[in-house]
């Protein structure tokens, strides 16, 4: 047996080995062959997600479900559930249960002009049940079809160290956009392209205040991601973070002189300000973090300079939700709604290294 190398990364939760670890341990393996509550948690709430998302998370075996060792999380409609009427006159009161403290988040009657959240969809996470810092990340998973669905992958900060967000940092293993026939600028934005982020920063208003050192990579064309599985990768340590999609590498962020520097916050906001001078030169990322896994509907993460054959009339208006679903003729169709499982986002396992 060879010689143990001690490992930097640290796991805590009540699933996980507290370590010490030696390079190469597995320390976390999540195959689906159910859903096991004993990891994952439902967060619960209509509240948007803070990035004008149109979903409404619920905790329901029919948007969250395993079949044959692979998690599903499924959109459906709201209209489906409660009837049409529903939406413009029903109220969704979700109580103890709601993960939101946003305003209207937990709370909300629907009105013609302001209609409910019209799709129902999940958001899972590891909070309590396992979080780790430093390690290598394997997720295989396959990416939705549907134009206007947000599926992701991430992971946030267990405690907030340096502050609530953007403070303690975000690492997005996963984004992608369900559009088959998106463009931007000429270039494919939707099934095609994925994003890997570090997202941090001092403030969640100030423009100035959030970095996102995002890492792109689209496929050739016409080979979109949505059509079979792939394996996400994650290298996070002390001195580097770098993405990967299968052997591919999407992107690196080495560390160099620390965050406050490669966000450029000198030039707007005095040293004083930097919050994680306490923390080590990569710090927001020297903090112990937890899986997030999610399937959201519309928001910020669509450009507004976006082009799609079904357009997008509902952007920039005073009643997103209600013009969004007036157009549903147009975008419902590409999810091929009752017909297959092309529109969930699927994840056949999850694995963590320690480095």
């Amino acid at each position: 047996m060879g010689k143990c190398r001690q490992s930097p990364t640290e796991a805590s939760g009540s699933v996980a080995d507290p370590g010490p670890f030696c390079s190469g341990d597995l320390i976390f393996e999540e195959n689906f062959d159910f859903f096991d509550a004993n990891i994952w948690e439902h967060e619960v709430n209509i509240d948007g997600g803070g990035n004008n998302e149109l979903q409404w998370y619920v905790s329901d075996e029919e948007n969250c479900y395993v079949n044959n060792g692979i998690l599903h999380i499924k959109p459906t409609l709201t209209s489906d559930k409660f009837g049409e009427d529903f939406l413009t006159s029903g109220t969704i009161d979700i109580g103890d249960e709601c993960t939101s403290s946003r305003p209207n988040g937990c709370s909300r009657t629907g009105t013609p002009d302001d209609i409910l959240n019209p799709i129902r969809s999940a958001r899972i996470r590891s909070i309590n049940s396992f979080s780790f810092k430093y390690g290598r990340v394997e997720i295989r998973a396959k990416i939705p079809t549907g134009n206007w669905l947000w599926p992701a992958i991430w992971m946030l900060p267990t405690d907030n160290v340096y502050g609530v967000w953007p403070k303690s940092g975000e690492i997005d293993i996963l984004e992608s956009r369900g559009n088959p026939n998106l463009t931007r600028w000429g270039k494919q934005i939707g099934v095609e392209r994925l994003s890997a982020t570090l997202n941090y920063g001092l403030s969640e208003t100030d423009p100035y205040g959030i970095a996102s050192l995002s890492s792109k990579r689209n496929s050739p064309p016409g080979q979109g991601y949505n059509l079979d599985f792939h394996n996400y990768r994650l290298e996070w340590a002390a001195d580097h973070i770098t993405f990967k999609v299968d052997e591919d590498e999407i992107g690196t962020v080495t560390v160099g002189d620390g965050f406050w520097k490669l966000g450029g916050f000198g030039a707007h906001f005095p040293e004083s300000a930097n919050v994680w001078t306490k923390g080590g030169v990569n710090a927001p990322f020297d903090e112990q973090f937890h899986f997030l896994i999610n399937l959201a509907v519309e928001g910020n993460f669509f450009p507004v300079q976006a082009i799609s054959p079904q357009g997008e009339p509902w952007v920039n208006s005073s009643h997103l939700m209600t013009n969004f679903w007036n157009a549903h003729d147009g975008w419902l169709p590409t999810w091929s709604y009752g017909k297959s499982d092309d529109s969930h986002l699927q994840i056949d396992y999850i694995r963590v290294w320690a480095l």
